[in-house]
């Protein structure tokens, strides 16, 4: 298929319209058979469940053009799953995971012409999300929703290269042990602009969030997990049930084990240990692995072995491992990469 005429290796992280997006309508106990459709805008009520009570689910995917050409998905049938739980979670009905894949097959094969080629450094990002659409004034949730999914081409997160972050440690909490970190919800990511604009106002790339229960273990930021690396080479993340079970965290964890013959951790990571490890990275959708140089903690300092000027060595090597498998330039697991035929 013709690629549209995009200076591909020069759009940023942002939104582009694209052709086609697709929409499910839940009514009357069920979801429609859905479609897709030229149009790009949501009409709802003045008070639409969504726009009162944030009652809204959503994920994040890419779609990519391989070494071989080919136009591929990475693990759509992870973020199927995570919808579920989110979706129960907030007391909305289930799109079923298999619809799900299909929904986001469909969407991706329509704007094939903005999957940007081989090599640019771009990306389509899918974003599939539902949301409460009925009139809804008494706190409840609603009875009808939307679930659609749209592409956007990107830019690579980081333009002219990786420089590893400087982030501070929170004043504010992201999630309640028993709340809603665990899910992919609007209103998550809601309550941390705050935080995250007065980050980037003191100078700092992002924050570390500390468990809301007792302020000593690290959790995540407002939209990655954190991976660390030990001096002896070990990979850790942190584990707790407030945070949101990350995808890309999911399948570093298992290219480190068993492409890497790396020693994995998964589990309490106390912030008073931080200092001790060689390396740190946010991982997630936009970058796969975001390098962090320094954590500040009220005016002390913990700067990583690594430096601020590269990823760490063993980043380094976990970065190149998933992106390589994304690509096609290694060989996936299997059912980790969705052809778009």
């Amino acid at each position: 298929m013709e690629k549209k005429n995009l200076d591909w290796s020069n759009i940023g992280f942002g939104y582009v319209q694209t052709d086609k997006r697709y929409v499910s309508n839940f009514k009357d106990g069920a979801w429609d058979e859905g479609g897709l459709t030229d149009d790009a805008n949501v009409v709802l009520n003045e008070c639409a469940g969504v726009l009162q009570y944030a009652q809204t689910v959503f994920e994040g995917m890419k779609a990519y053009t391989t070494e071989q050409g080919k136009t591929v998905i990475f693990r759509p049938d992870l973020n199927a799953e995570r919808m579920v739980q989110s979706a129960k979670r907030l007391e909305m009905p289930v799109f079923p995971e298999d619809r799900f894949v299909d929904a986001v097959v469909q969407t991706v094969k329509a704007n094939e012409a903005y999957v940007p080629p081989y090599g640019t450094g771009a990306t389509l990002y899918i974003r599939p999300y539902m949301f409460g659409t009925n009139p809804v004034i008494g706190v409840k949730p609603a009875d009808e929703y939307q679930f659609r999914v749209f592409g956007t081409p990107v830019g690579p997160y980081f333009k002219g290269g990786v420089k590893p972050l400087t982030i501070k440690v929170s004043d504010f909490d992201r999630a309640a042990p028993h709340g809603s970190g665990h899910i992919k919800a609007g209103l998550n990511y809601a309550m941390s602009m705050h935080a995250i604009v007065t980050a980037h106002q003191e100078g700092f790339d992002e924050n570390l969030y500390l468990d809301a229960a007792t302020r000593t273990n690290v959790e995540e930021t407002g939209g990655a997990n954190f991976l660390f690396v030990t001096k002896d080479g070990k990979l850790v993340t942190p584990k707790s049930n407030s945070i949101l079970p990350s995808i890309t965290r999911r399948s570093l964890v298992y290219v480190a084990k068993e492409y890497l013959g790396m020693e994995v951790e998964e589990r309490t990571v106390p912030f008073a240990e931080v200092k001790e490890f060689a390396e740190c990275g946010l991982c997630g959708t936009a970058a796969v692995i975001s390098p962090v140089g320094k954590i500040v903690d009220h005016g002390n300092e913990i700067c990583f072995p690594s430096g601020m000027t590269d990823m760490g060595p063993v980043t380094k090597k976990l970065y190149d491992t998933l992106t390589g498998i994304q690509m096609g330039r290694i060989e996936a697991p299997k059912g980790w990469i969705k052809v778009v035929e």
